[in-house]
């Protein structure tokens, strides 16, 4: 029969063996994780997106405020809250965001990235774009940096967006995606960026970046059809400086406009390749009228650029003020004729609905 010592020997014996066992497990459980830490660790340090995220979202804002429009239906609806986002463009408190962002809001509230709060002193909208400017009294923030007008954006690349969706305590929300198609034209009087970003409601004013840091366009645009996933447009970078640079210096976007209405072709409005001409439908200035445009004509060029679509135009516009001269070449009763014909200053023609924005319609819960 064994002893009392030898049975208690035994058993520490088996304890130790088991205790190695488990050491062992340990010791590799532990290495393991080491490892993969490591491994986590250098492929965060070979991705650039935290480091980009990192570097915008200091020239990036949360704005909120009272909607005065009447149009929010949210749980919380008491309080009648609407927010988006904007980016710093300048230093000294300029901040640009869409035009439906701001529009409606009483007694705004601009935060920034480190918290601080700032009321919104001046405002400046261009409902035509969708883009608007705000002040407010700050000094040294970070403005963002925007693609330069010669560097390419293509198919494919990959962009992140950042802003603040569905509520505020979520701001500075980034999200990755690609670039899905450019130029596109949709709802909007200039061409749009396609992405396939999460955009939701909130993010609309805050940027769309690649991965060298620069803001590609500022989120607008969702598509809003059922069963529709990860389509969200955004406002061209060119775009948002020639509008920024209007708003700073006239504080207004002085729009060229034709003084004709008119409707592009069925292809054309379908999306089918073509270089079917734009009909007028109605001359509305004096000085189209003086040019000698007349209803039933067709439009096929101006200045040497061939038009097909509304869009066209005003992009083409971009580089005209109110009061210059252009030459259209035109049909009129079956024959070719060149008119010409001095800018006014007006809205450009919309069309389509199948598109909404993405930040005002949300009420702030």
């Amino acid at each position: 029969m064994r002893s009392v010592g030898e049975k208690l020997v035994k058993k520490g014996l088996g304890l130790l063996l088991c205790g190695v066992v488990l050491s062992g497990v340990w010791s590799q459980s532990v290495f393991a994780f080491d490892s993969t830490s490591k491994v986590v660790s250098k492929a965060a340090a070979e991705d650039p997106i935290p480091g980009i995220i990192k570097s915008i979202t200091p020239s990036v804002v949360g704005i909120i405020g009272k909607d005065e429009s009447g149009g929010n239906s949210g749980p919380d609806d008491r309080y009648n809250l609407t927010h988006g986002s904007g980016i710093i463009v300048k230093s000294n408190g300029w901040i640009v965001t869409n035009a439906h962002v701001i529009k409606d809001l009483q007694n705004a509230i601009v935060v920034t990235s480190d918290s601080k709060t700032y009321s919104v002193k001046e405002t400046y909208l261009d409902e035509v774009s969708d883009l608007a400017l705000i002040k407010i009294n700050a000094t040294h923030l970070k403005p963002a940096k925007f693609i330069p007008a010669n560097s390419k954006t293509v198919v494919g690349e990959k962009v992140i967006a950042i802003g603040t969706p569905i509520s505020f305590s979520l701001r500075n929300s980034a999200t990755v995606g690609v670039i899905s198609g450019l130029n596109r034209e949709v709802d909007a009087a200039y061409r749009l960026i396609q992405s396939d970003t999460a955009i939701n409601p909130g993010n609309s004013g805050g940027p769309l970046v690649n991965m060298k840091g620069e803001v590609l366009g500022i989120n607008s645009l969702k598509y809003s059809a059922v069963g529709v996933e990860n389509m969200g447009f955004s406002i061209p970078a060119n775009t948002v400086q020639y509008i920024m640079n209007q708003l700073l210096k006239y504080g207004e976007v002085k729009h060229p406009s034709l003084g004709l209405e008119l409707e592009a072709s069925w292809s054309t409005i379908v999306g089918l390749p073509t270089l079917d001409p734009l009909s007028v439908t109605k001359v509305v200035s004096s000085e189209a009228l003086k040019s000698g445009v007349a209803e039933g004509d067709v439009l096929y060029s101006i200045d040497g650029h061939r038009v097909v679509s509304l869009v066209d135009i005003n992009e083409l516009f971009k580089s005209y003020l109110p009061g210059a001269t252009v030459r259209l070449v035109m049909q009129s009763d079956g024959d070719i004729v060149v008119r010409k014909l001095v800018l006014t200053q007006g809205d450009p023609l919309l069309s389509g609905d199948d598109y909404e924005t993405d930040g005002d319609e949300h009420a702030e819960e």
